[in-house]
């Protein structure tokens, strides 16, 4: 298989009104909490407020650039060694936006504890709720992203075999990825003989009869997950067909639950009931953890029923309930209209459920 790079690079970018309104967020931000300064350190607030930029060089390390926002302006503190690359090829149009770049040596403190009023850590819930409600500029490359995580993920069980390794399976998920410019933050497989994993890493097992795919892919800073089944042989198909339509269920109380200005325990503990009315075990939920916001960060915040963060308009969420042999999970935006599913694929075979197409398995004995 050949692997061309996508025409992802025509996905618009850095927007100067979306950062006109993500400023004004953090000014609100020190407002509420009379004071004058934060720093953004992580990869998620950096990417979200420099919109999008890449600021990882190693997917494992802390970002190589961090930002202070100030009432006068935004203080870009990135590495010496880093600094060229990073403002020539991520920024765009940041650099001309009243950005005061600071050159740090490579072997000094990116950004030192004292260098603002608030620190990041301080201020979580706060910047969740400033990230939370996508914009303009952030749901258009959203949308772009993540059908092209749907496409790589029917790319590659369609061309999977049972005699496959999960390996061979993941390579292909992350190859496909690569090519259109998508970090691969997560790729899990799992065939026939590790289905009972709920997080597979892959291995070198054979696929066998049935496989999950889960592929979490990042560009843009912007986070994309979604999880796909597919099966090679009529083994078990009428019980494990059964727990996909009743996880489908479960994750419909997900999204009905879901409202804009509930809070996101809320929504944890109306999933969680589903479980026992649909036939699973009424504490199944415990066995994995369920999904919650996504966005800049694979879960922002991963749902409990501690979470006090509201559910805004233009959110996105990945819940994830599961069962043994079952699991749903795609992104979804939450409009005013309701549920939008972001990470589809027109390939992919579906079912309407309460008024959804949601992905059943792949039957490759059907469809070849």
């Amino acid at each position: 298989m050949t692997l061309t790079a996508s025409a992802s690079s025509a996905v618009p970018g850095p927007d100067a009104d979306d950062r006109a309104v993500k400023r004004e967020r953090m000014l609100e931000l020190l407002d509420r909490r009379g004071a004058d300064s934060i720093v953004l350190r992580s990869h998620t607030a950096v990417a979200w407020y420099l919109d999008g930029a890449r600021t990882h060089v190693s997917l494992a390390a802390d970002p190589v650039a961090a930002v202070v926002v100030r009432r006068a302006g935004d203080e870009l503190r990135v590495f010496e060694n880093e600094a060229d690359r990073l403002l020539a090829e991520e920024l765009g149009e940041a650099s001309e936006l009243g950005l005061d770049v600071v050159r740090v040596p490579w072997h000094d403190e990116l950004a030192p504890a004292s260098l603002a009023a608030i620190d990041e850590a301080d201020a979580a819930a706060e910047l969740r709720a400033a990230r939370a409600s996508l914009l303009p500029g952030e749901l258009a490359r959203y949308r772009v992203l993540c059908r092209e995580v749907a496409d790589v993920l029917t790319d590659a069980a369609t061309a999977a075999d049972p005699a496959d390794a999960e390996r061979d399976v993941a390579a292909r998920l992350a190859a496909g990825l690569v090519a259109r410019g998508i970090d691969p933050l997560v790729t899990l497989v799992a065939g026939r003989e590790r289905l009972g994993y709920r997080h597979p890493l892959p291995t070198a097992a054979p696929l066998g009869d049935r496989a999950m795919l889960v592929a979490c892919g990042r560009r843009h800073g912007l986070i994309a997950n979604a999880t796909r089944w597919v099966r090679f042989a009529s083994t078990d198909e009428a019980a494990e067909t059964d727990a996909q339509r009743r996880i489908h269920a479960v994750e419909a109380a997900y999204f009905a639950g879901t409202r804009i200005g509930g809070t996101i325990g809320n929504v944890f503990e109306a999933g969680i009931a589903a479980y026992a009315r649909h036939g699973f075990v009424a504490d199944e939920w415990r066995r994995h953890h369920q999904g919650g916001a996504t966005g800049y960060a694979g879960r922002d915040p991963r749902g409990t029923a501690q979470v006090a963060d509201r559910v805004q308009v233009d959110q996105a969420f990945a819940w994830n309930p599961t069962a043994p042999g079952a699991k749903v999970e795609d992104t979804v935006l939450v409009r005013t209209s309701g549920i939008e599913v972001l990470t589809a694929d027109p390939r992919w075979p579906t079912v309407r459920v309460r008024g959804l197409d949601r992905p059943i398995e792949l039957d490759r004995v059907a469809f070849g």
